[in-house]
């Protein structure tokens, strides 16, 4: 994934989203914190790697696909993610303007296992 930059959606406009800090809004209604992200894959990368892994690394999930019919035909995809506030925070500061994928290794078993970089 690269070119993630942060969006505004017009859905935060609403009473129940309170602006919290930075395009950080608490959905009042489900009680979690939400940010939106525009982004594009990579060649060879789906909509599921290393998205999954983001999510697991942050603690986050996917609270709204913002074009679901993009999400699984497109390069470029507009999400919105949710989570406790630190954990969106954190998110936020490590992965504006990066680049995220997984990289394979060789463990000192001999196993291949697969690791999130953030460059």
């Amino acid at each position: 994934m690269k070119n993630i930059k942060q969006i505004n959606l017009d859905k935060y406009l609403d009473s129940n989203f309170e602006p919290i800090e930075n395009g950080i809004y608490k959905n009042i209604e489900e009680d979690h914190y939400v940010f939106a992200l525009s982004l594009e894959l990579e060649e060879n990368e789906d909509s599921q790697y290393p998205l999954e892994d983001l999510l697991d690394k942050f603690f986050l999930h996917v609270s709204d696909f913002i074009d679901e019919e993009a999400f699984n035909s497109s390069k470029n995809l507009e999400l919105e993610l949710g989570g406790e506030l630190e954990d969106v925070q954190m998110a936020l500061e490590s992965i504006i303007g990066k680049r995220i994928y997984n990289s394979e290794y060789t463990g000192e078993d001999g196993k291949t296992y697969v690791k999130l970089v953030i460059e």
